[in-house]
């Protein structure tokens, strides 16, 4: 017998399909306060090694990383701080669920990524080591007999992104020392020179290969 070698992503989202339900990204909250000073300056989305998961339907990198830099506009865009940050995103590992018999062979849909955040001020990155995030769909009546039965892949993709994007939100939040409060007095300059420049040409399509 040939022993096959199994990447550990792909090994990892496998593990992890059995309980890959998720809460649902698509509706924005109110923005988490833990996030301070935020501002996000580069979002860079990198998916050219990305692994799908046997009988996953087909995407291309490029469909990844529109798909995920689009949701971080959306929900973390709407951060209007003054301390500037690069979110780095290394799409790892996917199985975008194909039409099944439904309650009886229905593949989940699910998503593994790394990621990495730096501090622009700083030029250095705030996390040790890149975070692993595996999520799911949610669940509704569309997904519950499978999402391949129901939803386009497009749609698939979309909401994969929306749940992974809202994890990274979850993520940033759990570490509240990475980010300074946001000034409450109406004396403090909040329209600094590098965030005015951030905000005129917000720049997520930085060039590929930064994220680890």
């Amino acid at each position: 017998m040939v022993a096959v070698s199994v990447p550990r992503p792909v090994l990892a989202l496998l593990a992890a399909l059995a309980v890959s339900a998720c809460a649902s990204g698509a509706q924005l909250k109110d923005e988490r306060a833990e996030l301070g000073d935020f501002f996000l300056s580069h979002a860079i989305v990198v998916a050219d090694d990305a692994t799908p998961l046997p009988g996953s339907r087909p995407a291309e990198a490029e469909e990844w990383e529109q798909a995920i830099v689009s949701e971080m506009r959306r929900r973390l865009g709407r951060y209007d701080g003054d301390k500037l940050y690069h979110i780095g995103v290394n799409v790892q590992a996917y199985m975008i669920a194909p039409p099944g018999i439904p309650l009886v062979l229905s593949p989940r849909s699910a998503l593994g990524v790394t990621v990495d955040l730096w501090d622009d001020a700083a030029g250095s990155k705030l996390n040790a080591r890149p975070h692993r995030i595996i999520v799911g769909e949610a669940i509704s009546g569309e997904t519950i007999v499978g999402s391949g039965n129901t939803q386009t892949r497009e749609r698939q993709m979309q909401n994969l992104a929306e749940n992974v994007v809202l994890s990274i939100e979850n993520w940033l939040a759990s570490n509240p020392d990475w980010f300074p409060p946001r000034p409450e007095s109406a004396d403090v300059d909040e329209t600094g020179p590098d965030a005015e420049a951030a905000r005129s040409v917000m720049t997520p399509d930085a060039p590929a290969g930064s994220a680890s």
